[in-house]
């Protein structure tokens, strides 16, 4: 039971010589309290019928603007057994669990893998999902940058960055800065709540790793009153996942084509720019160095870096991403965003581009039948040359012969 008063001893949040008292110098609702953070939860929840009531009115007409339409889909024929594999022990059999199925169901290798691969085709998720997911986020990406940025823009510390830490902790906060971190915190605490039924994608476990420390370095810098720098880490975030959800909703358009390269090579400048450059050169550095001219280092000032180094950490591996996708993009082989239409179950057997959207749903099908039209056309090809052949000896033979006579 003492564990818990431990939790909010000083010298956790606050830096040397500063104690909470010195913190009742400022009003209640100038001072972040821990207990403002319950509303997140309302806010979550909020969140999530928000979202639930966009997909179903706002998002469909959106997908219709956009000529969004959900491919034709070939379904595996029925078969109880398999079946009953594929949803109670894998969706991805072995060679053994195959020759086993292979004498359960009288079927050959070649059919059960079929079967399989269309199986877990049917369990992908349609381009319209898809669409509303990424129309959704844009939709709050981009209300929130330009809020942020409103209440921002004129704020000292926008500019220079020494006013993150003038005065600190003992900083009045701003009601707009106050509903700006809820919101976000709401916002994110969403996405975990519905991360088990949203698109699973490559970097689903970087996807809950970036949520929770999202949410504990928001938690934290609130409570710690680090709402000057957090607010700017907020926006700096924001601008480009703008532009990412917005090439995502028209790559998933007929059409759109260019439109879809252009923001993806705007988006991919900015990104690079904003997490790789800005992020580590004015956000890390302003909370490693700058900070130290102000206060000596203390527990919550490790603690807050080592979230934003976190944070760094999977802004390098979305840069890789990123990054091979600007070299399919030069080499001119470029169909899909690497990161986020693409599976995690998606196998490299079912296209050989690794799981792509693009993936035609009925793969086996169409192979079947192509392989039918090749092997027609070889044997087609096989008897005209023979036919030729025979015609040629017959004439042959018989120049000879009336030569002979």
């Amino acid at each position: 039971m003492d564990l818990l008063p431990d939790i909010w001893r000083q010298d956790y949040w606050l830096p040397p010589g500063v104690t909470w008292r010195d913190m009742e110098q400022l009003a209640d609702s100038e001072r972040p309290l821990p207990q403002d953070l319950l509303i997140a939860l309302p806010l979550a929840l909020g969140f999530v019928a928000l979202r639930c009531a966009f997909e179903r009115f706002c998002a469909p007409p959106m997908a219709r603007c956009l000529g969004v339409k959900n491919k034709v889909q070939v379904f595996a024929a029925p078969s109880p057994k398999l079946e009953s594999f594929y949803t109670q022990q894998s969706r991805q059999p072995t060679q053994s669990e195959i020759v086993d199925l292979m004498s359960l169901c009288g079927k050959t290798q070649r059919q059960i893998e079929t079967w399989f691969r269309l199986r877990r085709n049917q369990d992908r998720p349609c381009q319209t999902k898809k669409f509303a997911e990424a129309a959704w986020r844009f939709f709050f990406y981009f209300t929130a940058f330009i809020a942020g940025l409103a209440c921002l823009f004129d704020r000292p510390w926008f500019w220079d960055r020494s006013e993150c830490w003038r005065k600190y902790p003992v900083q009045p906060m701003e009601r707009a800065h106050y509903w700006y971190y809820m919101l976000e915190l709401g916002f994110y605490g969403s996405l975990l709540l519905r991360i088990s039924v949203d698109v699973k994608r490559k970097d689903f476990k970087e996807q809950v790793i970036h949520h929770l420390a999202t949410i504990f370095l928001l938690s934290f810098s609130y409570c710690a009153n680090y709402i000057r720098i957090g607010t700017l880490v907020m926006l700096l975030h924001d601008s480009s996942d703008i532009l990412l959800e917005s090439a995502k909703m028209f790559n998933y358009g007929a059409g759109w084509r260019r439109t879809c390269d252009t923001l993806f090579v705007v988006f991919a400048v900015v990104f690079l720019v904003t997490r790789l450059v800005i992020f580590p050169s004015k956000i890390i550095h302003t909370t490693l160095v700058l900070s130290m001219e102000v206060f000596e280092p203390f527990v919550g000032y490790y603690f807050f870096n080592v979230l934003l180094m976190v944070l760094q950490t999977l802004h390098i591996f979305w840069a890789g991403l990123i990054l091979r996708m600007v070299y399919k993009f030069l080499k001119g082989k470029m169909e899909k965003d690497e990161r986020s239409d693409e599976e995690s179950e998606v196998e490299e057997d079912e296209d050989d581009k690794g799981g792509e959207d693009s993936v035609d749903q009925g793969g086996d099908y169409h192979w079947e039948r192509s392989k039918d039209t090749l092997n027609s056309k070889l044997s087609m090809l096989t008897n005209s040359c023979v036919l030729n052949n025979l015609t040629n000896h017959r004439a042959s033979v018989a120049d000879r012969m009336r030569k002979a006579q």
